[in-house]
């Protein structure tokens, strides 16, 4: 009785020990329907999927980056274009502005010019004026005294001679006030026309200051829209340069995740590798026959409660493929020589990594399928057999499959 005490108790004993020893992060994973399998072939396959999805971030971030660079480049084009119309709007309003200055020049020479003409039409206006008078008053003078003073000027002539000469004074005199008055008119007319040329040509200057006023105000008003164009950009460009930073960053840290990922699945792999190989080096090493092997009081007990987690949701041909397993690595040189031994095996079965046998051991969750299975399993009797390692089918995994699970 004590014996069989000591049997059940020490599995129990044993799970807790390596549970404590091995932490369930070294073992894979429990399975639903609380089937679990050795899961080197599903963590490398788990690997291999992040792997792929850390590419795949990668090569999106990447894309990202090369978007954003681009359309930084693009922004810089873009302000340079900017800083371009810039150089050339203020050569544009140097020019406006120093044609300005010349027609503003060009107007203060010609309103001068209208000045001193003004001042020469006014000064004949006022001379052609005196010649007027003085002939209208000479013209008065001898209306107002009659001819007789004419008349006794040209009498009181010593000679025939003198008179002549008086005579020809008195027209000289009379042709010269015409000729003046005549003069002076012709030239009043010729400054008038040259008065009105001027103005003219003042109003012409005139309105082209205004036009290039225009201009000008046209000119500073690009100037001031490029200007903000220019800020705007360069807004733009801070932004999309903060934006390209945080996807360099992002790169960095995806390409970090991707090489991990990839080393992670390397080091899966490698384990994987190893597995099969060591599989196959059991297969072709010696191998004890069952009469050979004694097993202890409670190795039955340990036994259906592990085929009970791995395969409990299995049909039974399942649950004996498992206890088959079992019993195959007992019988192999490679593995340990005592049902205890192969199952307490560092990382080999995940119940007992994450606590889930030494659960059921304590409340002997085990069917009477699963006793059967063992007991099958333990008399000899192998559905699979040579085969040491079992899992869930997966694409690449080639095997017997029986059930949910494929044997190797």
């Amino acid at each position: 009785m004590i014996k069989k005490a000591i049997g059940l108790f020490l599995p129990a004993v044993g799970a807790l020990f390596f549970a404590c020893i091995y932490p369930s992060c070294m073992l894979p994973v429990m399975a639903d329907n609380n089937t679990t399998t050795t899961t080197t072939k599903e963590q490398l396959d788990e690997a291999a999927e992040k792997k792929k999805e850390k590419e795949q971030e990668l090569e999106g971030a990447k894309k990202d980056l090369e978007i954003t660079r681009a359309n930084l480049r693009g922004l810089e084009g873009q302000k340079n274009t900017y800083q371009g119309q810039m150089e050339l709007l203020n050569c544009n309003l140097q020019l406006v502005a120093d044609n300005l200055a010349v027609l503003e020049n060009s107007m203060a020479i010609k309103q001068i010019e209208i000045d001193e003409t003004m001042a020469i039409l006014e000064e004949t206006r006022q001379s052609r004026l005196e010649q007027y008078e003085s002939m209208k008053a000479r013209i008065r003078y001898f209306y107002e005294t009659g001819q007789d003073d004419y008349l006794e000027l040209l009498l009181s002539a010593d000679s025939f001679g003198e008179m002549l000469n008086y005579a020809e004074y008195l027209e000289e005199l009379s042709a010269y006030d015409r000729a003046m008055i005549e003069q002076y008119a012709e030239t009043e007319s010729l400054i008038a026309a040259k008065e009105a040329e001027l103005e003219e040509e003042m109003q012409e200057l005139e309105e082209m200051k205004a036009e290039t006023e225009a201009e000008q105000e046209l000119v500073t008003g690009m100037i001031n829209e490029t200007a903000a164009n220019i800020a705007i950009t360069a807004d733009n460009i801070n932004m999309t340069q903060a934006a390209a930073d945080a996807y360099e960053t992002q790169v960095d840290q995806k390409t970090a995740e991707a090489a991990k990922a990839a080393a992670d699945y390397a080091a899966i792999k490698a384990k994987y590798e190893e597995e099969l190989r060591l599989s196959k080096l059991a297969a072709a090493s010696a191998w004890r026959d069952i009469s050979e092997v004694t097993f202890e009081e409670g190795d039955r007990y340990l036994l259906a409660n592990l085929i009970y987690c791995e395969a409990g949701g299995e049909p039974y041909e399942g649950q004996v493929a498992v206890g088959a397993v079992v019993i195959n690595r007992v019988l192999s040189s490679r593995y340990p020589q005592t049902v205890t031994g192969v199952i307490y095996q560092r990382s080999q079965f995940a119940p007992v990594g994450d606590g889930h046998l030494a659960s059921a051991l304590a409340n002997n969750k085990a069917t009477a399928s699963c006793y059967q299975a063992a007991d099958v399993a333990m008399g000899g009797t192998t559905n699979v057999g040579n085969c040491l390692y079992f899992r869930t089918p997966i694409p690449g995994l080639t095997g017997l499959q029986i059930g949910g699970h494929i044997f190797y």
